[in-house]
């Protein structure tokens, strides 16, 4: 008793801070139900047969975060944000070697822009933002999300296999640490430059990464694109771009999207991707929105045979309140080369299926 005593206590005083300091705590909490075939519940090529489980995140990522600002006058904030990612099937942190590995960052606003220092996510990250055609829904299984702004490189018979820039994992440069990054808003343009401190003694090129991007947005349509080099830490180069826009007419909105990105692995070894999608989205009335995506996938690598897969997905979303979703998900994979892999050195299934019906609360 007293401990529920000591615990609403310090809710009650933790909300008037927070009031008071202009803090704020975040999150989305989505959960599914999902049924697969040729697929494992992670999402990886597997046997041909069913398998069904418990999913996270496939309509939006889960994850939970603070954040704050303070007003230091003359148009200037100062800022905060901390993030991280939830598995809720599980109750586990999406990362067990961070607590906040999706944002950890203090910046300024101002009237000449934003500054941001600390773990964010990549400039290639935030140019998907207004023209990735699923609008970076089931972010772990979205090629653009994947290949595009390279948060999971690795898939079929081999890998990039390595750390490109400050991320902290190898074959995921989608966050990176230590980084600066500068954001200008002016009229309809918008304007990002980034620098990642590889933090290697002695070069200071080694696992670092720098890049710039530029959007233009208006009511009905829009134009973003981002491009980016990365570096390991024995100094091999990962260059990457991508370009994308997007046009609403009524309550039809379309989006399509390209990207491409080339590393250096070893000496006279490279590994060539290439992504390319478009979609669809319609929304039928007030709380029921349709979406349709394509996204093609093809990879070149030295030593391996040319690779790649297309993969469809169909979202239908029902909003049942502000705050709360309904969803039901659809996709579908086809493993082109050796990109289905194999298990037990037996050939996968080369096609793959998924099917979700889950929900997606926000607070």
């Amino acid at each position: 008793m007293r401990h529920s005593f000591v615990l609403a206590a310090l809710l009650i005083s933790s909300g008037t801070c927070l009031a008071q300091t202009s803090v704020d705590l975040y999150g989305i909490v989505d959960a599914g139900l999902r049924a697969v075939n040729g697929l494992s519940a992670n999402n990886a090529p597997a046997m041909p047969g069913h398998a069904s489980a418990v999913s996270s995140g496939i309509d939006n990522t889960s994850r939970w975060g603070i954040k704050g600002q303070e007003s230091l006058g003359g148009g200037w904030k100062a800022l905060v944000r901390l993030e991280g990612g939830i598995n809720v099937d599980t109750g586990t942190a999406a990362k067990s070697d961070r607590l906040f590995d999706r944002q950890a960052w203090a910046g300024l606003d101002s009237p000449y822009g934003a500054l941001a220092v600390g773990r964010q996510a990549s400039l290639l990250s935030d140019a998907l933002v207004p023209v990735d055609p699923l609008g970076k829904r089931y972010a772990a299984f979205n090629p653009n999300i994947n290949v595009a702004g390279l948060s999971n490189t690795a898939f079929g018979t081999h890998a990039f296999g390595r750390q490109y820039g400050p991320s902290g994992y190898a074959d995921n440069f989608y966050r990176l640490d230590n980084t600066v990054k500068y954001t200008a808003s002016v009229g309809p343009w918008q304007a990002r430059a980034g620098y990642s401190f590889g933090e290697v003694a002695g070069d200071a090129a080694a696992s670092s990464s720098h890049g710039v991007a530029l959007a233009y947005q208006r009511p009905d349509w829009a134009v973003s694109g981002a491009t980016m080099q990365f570096r390991s830490r024995d100094g091999l180069p990962l260059d990457a771009w991508t370009v994308g826009a997007a046009v609403r007419q009524g309550a039809w909105e379309f989006k399509a999207n390209l990207a491409r990105n080339v590393a250096d692995t070893g000496p006279n070894k490279t590994v060539h991707q290439r992504v390319s999608s478009a979609g669809v989205s319609r929304r039928a009335g007030r709380d029921l929105l349709v979406t349709t995506a394509l996204y093609r996938v093809r990879r070149v690598a030295t030593g391996f045979r040319d690779d790649g897969f297309d993969r469809a997905f169909l979202f239908v979303e029902k909003t049942l309140a502000p705050r709360t979703t309904t969803y039901v998900e659809a996709d579908y994979t086809t493993w082109r080369g050796d990109a289905a892999g194999l298990t037990a050195s037996r050939p996968n299934d080369r096609h793959g299926a998924g099917l979700t019906l889950g929900l997606m609360q926000k607070f």
